[in-house]
């Protein structure tokens, strides 16, 4: 959120709902439990596939086979993939190449269809607080809410000029990349304290 302060951008852009600058697609309901087939012509995106900072795992997809598969079922880059239901109602960007792939319900597709937004923007003023907040007050249900097309639709969408849009995402991009590197440094740290422990554990029990 301190990305949208830096560009001041609620003073300074057009607002919409999201159905004026997307369409949103409920994923295929499947009967059975998904298992991996080794000949399967098909990639499913499924809520396991979510994993940490608002990404998707697509390297581990479950692939199964289907007939008759139509063209507006399939995912397509730069969608956005929903997570309609759960404590937390996030999207991730489809930012691989890929080919064959549908999502599975109750997983929301948003495709972007104004050329006046950018899809990674998109994806991070959906998981701003302020919007997630939104989309948990008008969530249904009671054990296991679930956030609707409906609601999606009415999300208010605060569009900034397309300079501004990229700035933003690329901000975000170093700044989640500056992240990794720091984890990856504190883990590292990690590991060689403990094998520093253990070679001077070992060699005072040598002695």
């Amino acid at each position: 959120s301190n990305l949208f302060t830096v560009y001041n951008i609620y003073s300074m852009t057009e607002i919409t709902r999201l159905k004026d600058v997307a369409s949103v697609q409920m994923g295929l309901t499947f009967r059975t439990r998904l298992e991996q087939s080794p000949k399967g012509n098909v990639a499913v995106v499924q809520m396991k596939d979510f994993i940490a900072g608002n990404r998707l795992d697509s390297k581990n997809l479950t692939h199964v086979e289907m007939a008759n598969l139509k063209q507006h079922h399939m995912v397509r880059p730069n969608d956005l993939i929903f997570r309609s239901r759960g404590i937390t109602n996030t999207a991730a960007l489809v930012d691989w190449d890929i080919k064959h792939t549908v999502l599975s319900a109750p997983l929301l597709r948003i495709r972007v269809n104004d050329s006046s937004v950018l899809p990674g923007y998109l994806r991070l003023y959906i998981n701003l607080p302020a919007s997630q907040a939104f989309l948990q007050r008008h969530a249904t249900g009671t054990v296991m809410q679930l956030v609707g097309k409906q609601t999606l639709d009415v999300l208010e969408i605060f569009i900034p000029s397309l300079d501004i849009q990229q700035g933003i995402v690329e901000l975000n991009y170093l700044a989640e990349r500056e992240q990794y590197i720091q984890k990856q440094l504190s883990e590292r740290r990690k590991q060689l304290i403990n094998n520093f422990i253990k070679r001077v554990t070992r060699t005072t029990g040598d002695s």
